[in-house]
């Protein structure tokens, strides 16, 4: 229900600002789409055979995947500090869930699967946003997880169970159109602007702003563990945007020799 009414409220936002939708836009949004829909489908399932706190530090693992899998499909280093910088955020996740990974369960497999998903969706999401109108591919990923959440429901739980509007509708409404429709058209917007290792590790400062908030708000305490990991995920941002921290010079002269061979080669196809 969350999805399919963000899903409606952005195709009449795209029909208001009469967008074209094409359909590569069409393609590149069921791409992405169809990673969402499996990173909260694994997570939903993760959940029930795994305990909070792992789930919540191997989901954060996105944050290191993400640049990891960057290499594999682009074949190119990001700059150190997107490296430092995931490894010191997700150190910070660490302690903040004060998981205890050493028993690996079916649940945590199904969890790290949740993480690539997401790690998949971030990357594709930033080679896709600048090329299309972000409130389309916006619509058609969140129509694709609704549509397949969906399916799901019917294939795997025998029918969709009926929405109690007196009991979740104001959840409904606040998650559809803050948590969902303003929450992904901001990072598909944004993210035409800095990159996925970036935003992965962005995305890692939740738990910090849930911190403060649950300090500001309800007048919680800090624990060591809460701070220590918020400083380091802090750490893991500032580290990211230290420009100057690179690969030693033998790293970059190698990466550099592969682009011009790469470069050589394309020329000779031409």
């Amino acid at each position: 229900y969350r999805f399919g009414l963000a899903a409606l409220v952005m195709i009449a936002i795209a029909l208001l600002k009469r967008e074209k939708l094409r359909p590569q836009t069409v393609k590149a949004g069921l791409v992405v789409g169809f990673f969402l829909f499996n990173g909260y489908s694994f997570q939903t399932v993760g959940l029930a055979y795994t305990t909070a706190a792992n789930a919540g530090f191997l989901t954060g693992l996105s944050v290191v995947l993400v640049p990891l899998a960057t290499v594999v499909l682009t074949r190119r280093l990001p700059h150190a500090g997107v490296i430092a910088g995931a490894v010191c955020a997700a150190c910070g996740l660490a302690v903040l869930s004060s998981a205890d990974v050493a028993g690996f369960a079916a649940g945590d497999l199904l969890v790290l699967c949740c993480a690539l998903f997401f790690a998949l969706h971030i990357i594709f999401v930033g080679r896709f946003s600048p090329h299309h109108p972000i409130v389309w591919l916006v619509a058609v990923q969140i129509a694709t997880v609704a549509v397949l959440s969906g399916l799901a429901g019917l294939l795997l739980e025998g029918g969709i169970r009926k929405l109690v509007v007196a009991d979740t509708g104001t959840a409904l409404l606040i998650t559809a159109l803050f948590a969902t429709c303003l929450a992904f058209f901001t990072q598909n917007y944004m993210q035409r602007f800095t990159s996925p290792g970036h935003t992965a590790i962005i995305f890692a400062s939740e738990p910090v702003f849930a911190a403060i908030f649950a300090v500001l708000l309800l007048n919680e305490t800090l624990s060591p563990n809460t701070t220590l990991g918020g400083a380091l995920i802090v750490a893991g941002m500032l580290l990211a945007e230290i420009r100057n921290f690179s690969w030693p010079t033998k790293w970059r002269a190698a990466s550099a020799k592969k682009d011009q061979a790469e470069k050589v080669k394309a020329c000779r196809r031409i």
